[in-house]
């Protein structure tokens, strides 16, 4: 990230309330406190903002609660991967640059290595066991996909203007099909929300700027749309395999409004229906990134290893990561110098109202096809997945355990039925 500005190691420590008055940490002490978060943060990116709050804010004071408030407000409100977003903040705020990239690597990096782990493995799941195992794991995508939809429509879609928005963009998707389709109701959601999502309520809009120079978000908002638009059009004149893999995964990663959850059928577009995985890896390697650790966008390193044509193995586990992490933290850094005035807007936050409630009925469209439609082939699979739901919503199990559950359910039904 070139031109990010920070502050001079040695230097007097600075009380400016629009950086929180952090102090300097070396990138190694980043990597080694988000590696720690690495491992244990568990249940998606809601919780991981409790664990960050619990270990930078409380325990090591690496940043104050109105500064920490106002971070989390910009990572919920770019696409991307929120809590990887924040990771990366936070990371820039304590060792500059560097430490940056130490958080966003070491935070993803163990759940990243045990689903590339799952990947060699995979092909050893034979037999009535190992079939089981893998049916269990895309019975409770099911269930984790309808526990995201049902606490994402309560927050994103409390009114009936965008609660006619996620149907419309459903239906849009489970008609019309394809990456088209979903960026299409994206967009034609944030229209609406423009006409109908107005006066919600304010966003907070008191993010405290790190240091990051005007010129640099130029360059990383330029790089951006430039990556997103030419992508494409490189891939259709020269048809790469590694770019054609890249500009899948970067898409993807551009397009995520509201969650990780809704990677699931931006991606499931991209790499099922050319073929490149199976529906049946999909879903087997989605059901476990649920009981792992970090961010969800790690699944990507789990699909860059199984794809069906190189590059696959590390390097597609590689690419892969690099292509979906990479348009949220170009976003990010470009949207640091100008948070206050974008969200001082009425009009800009109707479109994301908007595009929020569209990207509802997105991730509803893919819990029907493709998780239900592949999951659900019996009334024990039924049964299994609505067991799995109660867990996850009623009792509030931790989804490792849930995983568990459905794991073992897969193998009694292959074993009973």
């Amino acid at each position: 990230m070139t031109n990010i500005n920070s502050r001079q190691k040695g230097s007097p420590k600075e009380s400016s309330p629009q950086e929180g008055s952090p102090q300097e940490g070396s990138p190694q002490e980043v990597f080694a406190v988000f590696l720690k978060l690495g491992l244990t943060s568990f249940g998606g990116p809601a919780a991981h903002l409790g664990y960050f709050r619990n270990e930078l804010v409380q325990r090591r004071q690496w940043i104050d609660e109105q500064g920490y408030a106002s971070l989390v407000a910009l990572c919920q409100f770019l696409p991307g991967p929120g809590s990887s977003q924040l990771s990366f903040a936070l990371g820039l705020l304590r060792g500059g640059p560097l430490g940056a990239l130490a958080a966003a690597l070491a935070f993803a990096l163990p759940s990243a290595l045990l689903l590339i782990a799952f990947a060699y493995g995979a092909a050893a799941f034979g037999g009535p066991v190992g079939q089981g195992i893998i049916a269990g794991l895309k019975i409770v995508a099911v269930a984790v996909v309808a526990h995201a939809v049902w606490g994402m429509a309560k927050h994103l879609c409390p009114d009936r203007a965008r609660l006619a928005i996620a149907l419309g963009a459903a239906l849009v998707v489970l008609g019309v099909g394809g990456s088209l389709a979903q960026v299409s109701a994206i967009g034609a959601g944030a229209l609406a929300g423009l006409a109908l999502c107005r006066g919600g309520g304010a966003m907070v809009a008191d993010a405290r700027r790190l240091p990051v120079s005007r010129r640099a978000a130029v360059i990383s908002l330029s790089l951006f749309g430039l990556l997103l638009i030419g992508l494409p059009l490189v891939v259709a004149a020269v048809p790469i395999q590694g770019l054609a893999v890249f500009d899948a995964f970067y898409r993807a990663g551009a397009l995520v409004f509201g969650g990780g959850h809704v990677v699931l059928p931006l991606l499931e577009v991209e790499v099922v229906h050319r073929g490149w995985v199976t529906a049946d890896q999909f879903l087997a390697g989605y059901g476990l990134a649920q009981a792992i650790p970090g961010p969800l966008f790690t699944f990507a390193a789990y699909l860059g290893t199984v794809l069906g044509t190189e590059p696959n193995g590390l390097a597609g586990a590689a690419l892969a990561l690099g292509a979906i992490f990479l348009p949220g933290y170009l976003l990010l850094v470009g949207a640091l110098p100008f948070w206050h005035r974008f969200c001082a807007g009425d009009n800009n936050q109707a479109l994301i109202r908007g595009a929020n409630a569209a990207v509802v009925g997105i991730l509803a469209a893919a819990l029907y096809d493709p998780v239900f439609t592949s999951a659900i082939v019996s009334l024990a699979a039924l049964a299994l997945a609505l067991l799995c739901l109660g867990l996850l919503m009623i009792w509030k199990a931790p989804p490792w355990v849930v995983v568990m559950v459905a794991a073992l359910g897969g193998v009694l039904i292959e074993l009973l039925l």
